[in-house]
């Protein structure tokens, strides 16, 4: 007898869990420092030598117990000369990554106490830890949405230009990768695929005269189409899954976001696609998505000076 695969659901990372591991800023800023250089220990610049540093009061920075030199473990990340607390930072990663449609910036104006302008910097900061490239495996689904409202819904400047294609190619039961294209040619479909597949990937798809043009890119890649005039499935050539995918995206653009902005447009797919390719994973999202705070975003001071010395 075939027995349903069951999925183990995700761990939960309640607010009263948040509270206790971060009462305050000391605590998220020992955190970051933590991971950026276990045990305390680091390089100091000034002495050449790995130490271990001791916080200083009063500021962002741990110091060298013998030069002095003072060490920043939020340059170079997302809080990099921020003024607002990094408790509240911490708040909005979870916020953004607790439910599965997103969260407004006016709705994080609200649970924050921040103004409007910050609550939507904040969050455009942290869908640039959301970003992703991906290299799918196994057989894949592959579709194209398109996203922008009707002229009566436009500003002036903007009636008559056409709807802005996105690509988004899944794997069965696993991650997505989606991409803006600036229009659904061959041309613009062909770079995306070479990057995100390997050769002779199968792909189904729904018989789209931009998606069909990828039996001739010389990639040897499988095509199987099924057509939704005649049903949504044919054996195992179906796209209900890059549909449901598209489903979550539209609905959280419309009933959450209302608008995005083309130049903001991948942005926020990534923002969707990072929630959707960690639904089988058992870690809390938002521990996920801190770690990826300590990530690099621009070169600190530290960084340059040893790149210098180098």
């Amino acid at each position: 007898m075939n027995r349903r695969q069951t999925i183990p659901p995700q761990q939960k990372y309640t607010t009263k869990q948040f509270q206790s591991e971060f009462p305050n800023d000391d605590a998220c800023l020992e955190y970051l420092m933590l991971k950026r250089f276990p045990s305390g220990i680091a390089l100091c610049v000034e002495c050449g030598v790995d130490r271990k540093h001791y916080r200083v009061s009063g500021r962002t920075c741990y110091a060298c117990p013998v030069c002095g030199y003072h060490l920043f473990p939020l340059a170079g990340t997302i809080f990099h000369k921020s003024t607002t607390s990094l408790t509240t930072w911490f708040y909005v990663i979870k916020l953004m990554t607790s439910t599965r449609v997103g969260i407004s910036a006016k709705q994080i104006q609200r649970e924050t106490g921040v103004t409007y302008k910050t609550a939507w910097r904040m969050m455009k900061q942290v869908r640039i830890l959301m970003a992703e490239k991906l290299k799918l495996l196994g057989s894949v689904e592959m579709d194209e949405a398109y996203f922008g409202g009707s002229d009566s819904n436009k500003p002036q400047h903007l009636r008559g230009k056409a709807k802005t294609p996105v690509l988004g190619i899944v794997e069965r039961n696993g991650r997505v990768s989606t991409h803006v294209l600036p229009d659904a040619s061959k041309d613009s479909i062909l770079p995306v695929v070479g990057e995100v597949l390997h050769p002779r990937t199968m792909i189904y798809s729904d018989g789209s005269k931009a998606i069909e043009q990828v039996r001739w890119m010389g990639m040897s890649h499988k095509l199987a189409t099924v057509n939704h005039s005649k049903g949504f499935k044919d054996g195992w050539a179906h796209t209900n899954t890059i549909d449901g995918f598209w489903s979550l995206v539209k609905r959280g653009i419309t009933g959450v976001y209302y608008q995005v902005g083309l130049e903001y447009l991948q942005s926020y797919l990534n923002e969707f696609a990072f929630r959707y390719n960690r639904r089988h994973v058992m870690r809390p999202m938002f521990t996920q998505l801190l770690e990826r705070t300590t990530f690099q975003v621009c070169p600190s001071v530290r960084e340059e000076k040893l790149a210098l010395r180098s």
